[in-house]
């Protein structure tokens, strides 16, 4: 792949009709009127009058070079693409009519005297009419911008630098390489087996093969997605040790696809705006890096983000709605980290445990400072080179899925083609460890010790949300007889029983190992009690969902993958004849 400019791949795009020309070689737009002016400047638009424009979204873009961009130094640094796609405004537009156009209006001089023609700046409110149009049938679409080549829905490499018309994306690489050749042969699969598994990534501290096979699966993520048109999980790099590598690893695929680096928000409304703002950049990965050791992610909108393929929110400054397609690849990296909430389901881990004193005084790497070896363009296409291979290689064979994985709901298509990739090169383990995220997600911890804690003091009595909260108050002189398991404010406070009731409501028939809440509504009064049902463990219900390998009467442990098959009625213990046994609502996301 050669040098990337605009100049050297306009030629393939559709160039506008035959126009006269300035001396200078400028092509020549008469105007008059305004309605005149409008006609005329819409028409040579749509002809592509102006070079590198495009459509997207009903909106004329132009796709211009970035000059100035600083030369990398560290893996935790923004990596934009060399070229940025920008909506047509009216100062813009003028700017590049000036530049690559002549736009004039005949005059006569005074008292009747001869013409002559008058290059001119049409008025700004003739270029906002023009801007109105959302019909450009003359205009090539324009997805994207990608720096990497992808993998088209056929199954085909785009490997070519410049505008692709089967895709809408554009190729701007900043790597160089030879071309991927379209059936690659065993020396070379092998060759590229070899320097990504047996020495690229051999001397990470992978606390198990099914980190380095998640992993590699990441990496392959953001140029297999056009092919998958799949929606991916949030990754999370997380160590137990500063200085294992996280970073590194994350910036491998960044710094090939482009990467925004974000820093961590516990504010949803920040999150959010940081969100719809990093997706107007065309990079193929958002890393929120070296996040507070112990951090627990767990955030609504982000479960939204990760499961939604398009996202819609308020443009930042205005009262107009923005959408972008989620197409990106979801990271974060720290030490100890921790999910909570949703986040556990919709997560995949890549671990890291180099056991030992101080990471960084380890030696022996087949690749000597790879923080710095990666930075180097030249190194990042020796890296993509035999990352592409082994995917041609995979669609060759007809890109198999895997029948092995574990469902993921909305990424089990992720899944089953990723694992597919892998286990086409024996790359064992992939999401072997996702019975241990469990263990990561504070949220089923804390409600599971607190729903033990509450069966081992009550059984299964029912109790009001007022007299459970009643029951928490402290005796002067004697422990806490909920251990330390009792819901609270974050300042440590007791919950007022109207914000218990809440957030038990939001719980109910939520299994949390062998134990479930469970509520009663009095129907005369509509007074809601709740009980804690705990089942031991042989006998624990089985859920409607797909289980991994070696599910079978597993207990009902969401964990980061749902088990499968259905949970039998309940008999219900005979109460009062006025309370009914409300229906489960489970945090289950549509399969």
């Amino acid at each position: 792949m050669s040098e990337h400019t605009i100049e050297q791949h306009e030629h393939r795009a559709n160039r506008p009709a035959l126009r006269s020309l300035s001396e200078d070689g400028r092509p020549r737009v008469k105007v008059g009127s305004d309605p005149a002016s409008i006609k005329a400047l819409s028409e040579a638009l749509d002809q592509r009058l102006l070079s590198a424009t495009y459509v997207r979204d009903g909106s004329p873009v132009v796709l211009e070079e970035v000059s100035g961009a600083a030369e990398l130094v560290a893996g935790d640094e923004d990596a934009p693409p060399p070229l940025r796609s920008t909506e047509l405004r009216p100062p813009l537009l003028a700017r590049l009519l000036a530049e690559q156009a002549e736009v004039y209006r005949t005059r006569q001089r005074a008292n009747g005297g001869a013409t002559y023609d008058e290059e001119i700046t049409p008025p700004r409110h003739v270029l906002e009419s023009v801007l109105t149009r959302t019909s450009w049938p003359g205009l090539p679409v324009l997805h994207k911008v990608i720096t990497t080549p992808v993998l088209r829905p056929d199954g085909t490499l785009l490997q070519t630098p410049g505008y692709d018309e089967a895709t809408g994306y554009y190729l701007a690489g900043r790597v160089t390489h030879d071309p991927i050749p379209e059936h690659p042969t065993a020396e070379q699969v092998s060759e590229a087996r070899d320097f990504l598994l047996g020495k690229f990534l051999r001397d990470f501290p992978w606390l198990a093969p099914a980190d380095k096979a998640n992993y590699l699966a990441l990496l392959a993520t953001p140029i297999l997605h056009p092919f998958t048109r799949a929606l991916s999980p949030f990754g999370v790099v997380e160590a137990t040790m500063p200085g294992s590598g996280k970073t590194i690893l994350t910036s491998c695929i960044g710094l090939m696809v482009g990467q925004s680096v974000l820093t961590w928000t516990d504010s949803d409304e920040e999150l959010r705006k940081s969100i719809t703002t990093v997706l107007a950049d065309q990079v193929g990965v958002i890393v929120w890096d070296n996040l507070e050791e112990g951090q627990v992610i767990n955030s609504a909108v982000l479960a939204r983000l990760v499961t939604e393929h398009k996202w819609t929110d308020r443009r930042l400054g205005t009262n107009s709605a923005a959408s972008f397609p989620n197409d990106r690849l979801w990271l974060a990296t720290g030490n100890n980290l921790r999910t909570g909430g949703d986040m556990a389901s919709r997560t995949v881990w890549v671990r890291l445990d180099p056991d030992c004193p101080d990471p960084s005084e380890r030696t022996g790497f087949g690749i000597p400072d790879l923080d710095t070896w990666i930075l180097d363009p030249a190194n990042q296409a020796i890296v993509l080179r035999h990352l592409l291979v082994l995917i041609l290689d995979w669609t060759r064979a007809g890109a198999p899925v895997s029948k092995k994985v574990p469902q993921m709901r909305q990424f089990s298509r992720w899944a089953r083609y990723l694992g597919g990739f892998l286990e086409h090169h024996q790359v064992p383990a992939f999401l072997a460890n996702h019975a241990e995220a469990r263990d990561l997600d504070d949220d089923y911890a804390e409600w599971r010790a607190f729903l033990l804690r509450w069966h081992h003091l009550t059984g299964e009595r029912r109790m009001t949300a007022a007299e459970l909260r009643a029951s928490a108050e402290p005796d002067p002189g004697m422990p806490d007889r909920w251990e330390g398991t009792f819901p609270t404010t974050n300042n440590g406070r007791l919950l007022s029983p109207k914000s218990l009731g809440r957030i038990l409501t939001g719980q109910i028939g939520r299994w949390r190992g062998t134990v479930v809440l469970r509520a009663e509504t009095d129907t005369h009064t509509k007074a809601r009690a709740y009980y804690v049902e705990r089942r031991p463990e042989k006998t624990q219900p089985k859920t409607s969902r797909a289980a991994g390998p070696g599910a079978g009467a597993a207990p009902v442990e969401t964990g980061l993958f749902p088990n499968p098959e259905s949970n039998p009625q309940i008999p219900q213990t005979p109460q009062n004849p006025h309370l009914t046994r409300e229906n489960s609502m489970r945090y289950l996301e549509p399969g």
